[in-house]
């Protein structure tokens, strides 16, 4: 399951990040990385940016970069 195809206060954890070593490098700095317990804050009204909250921080991602985010609902 995709990370744009959960629900606002779905919780789940981090599978797999297929992205460009950039953008991956990105997301791990902000603490996005494989097994880590996420979940989802809100969305934007046009479900273009969705807001995720990992270990206490908010974090804002496009929907094109939440769909390269595999997860397992938890």
């Amino acid at each position: 399951m995709k990370l744009s195809e959960l629900k606002k206060d779905d919780k789940a954890v981090i599978i797999k990040i297929d992205t460009d070593d950039m953008m991956k490098s990105r997301l791990v700095s902000f603490g996005v990385a494989k097994g880590i317990e996420l979940s989802v804050e809100a969305y934007s009204l046009a479900n273009k940016t969705i807001e995720i909250l990992v270990d206490d921080t908010l974090i804002g991602l496009r929907s094109d970069e939440a769909d390269q985010i595999e997860v397992e609902k938890i």
